[in-house]
């Protein structure tokens, strides 16, 4: 990938474009794509706005996070699968002190997900399951023989004592990959601390879906862009959110 701004560069490190902050602190980064005019799927998934460029900076970001998460309607559309890193990945992570595999945790708050699907049977870090003391106790007893379960709220998941759920774990540099609603979510309660977004190089039309939903902002939140990067037609943009470091 080439660096468009702050200092024009070709062939950008994207570990060091894209470095964390050390363990300890909370941070939590979305990464997104969207095309020009807004859209966040097409036919009612992301894979139609990606690009191999798109492809290796999921990668990577997954790659130095300690646990990914993500609403089940994502888990569902997008058939997710568990992290698979490469090898050479694996062994990046474990020199760092990380796991060889970011656990998945899910945000839902009745549980409806296919427990015998590959996301759960295959996965090589155990996923986490944040829910609700609404959802009925047999299934998240069925949930809890494939994954760790998590009581976040009583009917709707409070995102702040998910994330505390997670840091309890040790998994404090987050990544949020969807959906809008679980974004929204983020952005309302000052979660945010980061957002990256593939800007791809197709008009997708009216009626979309788009990165954010949820009920409207109070005001709107303030980003201060940190870099651009570009490849395959695509811009990669790192936002911070307004007085955060990047």
């Amino acid at each position: 990938m080439r660096r468009l701004l702050p200092d024009p560069a070709d062939d950008v490190d994207l570990d060091e474009a894209y470095a964390l902050p050390g363990p300890g602190r909370l941070h939590l980064r979305a990464n997104f794509v969207s095309s020009t005019d807004g859209a966040a799927e097409v036919a009612g998934r992301s894979a139609g706005l990606s690009s191999d460029a798109d492809h290796r900076l999921f990668s990577v970001l997954r790659g130095l996070c300690d646990v990914v998460l993500v609403g089940a309607g994502t888990v569902r559309h997008e058939r997710y699968g568990p992290a698979r890193p490469t090898p050479d990945r694996r062994a990046w992570r474990q020199e760092r002190g990380l796991a060889a595999a970011p656990p998945i945790a899910v945000v839902t708050s009745g549980v409806d997900l296919d427990l015998a699907s590959a996301f759960f049977t295959e996965a090589t870090a155990r996923p986490v399951i944040l829910t609700t003391g609404a959802a009925p106790a047999t299934t998240r007893e069925d949930a809890a023989r494939v994954a760790d379960v998590v009581v976040c709220g009583e009917t709707e998941v409070d995102i702040g004592t998910a994330l505390q759920a997670l840091a309890d774990r040790g998994l404090t540099r987050v990544l949020c990959e969807g959906g809008p609603h679980l974004l929204g979510q983020l952005v309302a309660t000052g979660r945010l601390d980061e957002l990256c977004l593939s800007l791809s190089p197709v008009i997708a039309g009216p009626e979309r879906l788009r990165i954010i939903g949820g009920a409207p902002l109070d005001e709107p939140a303030s980003l201060e862009l940190a870099h651009v990067l570009t490849a395959d037609g695509t811009l990669f943009l790192r936002y911070v959110v307004g007085g955060r470091p990047a």
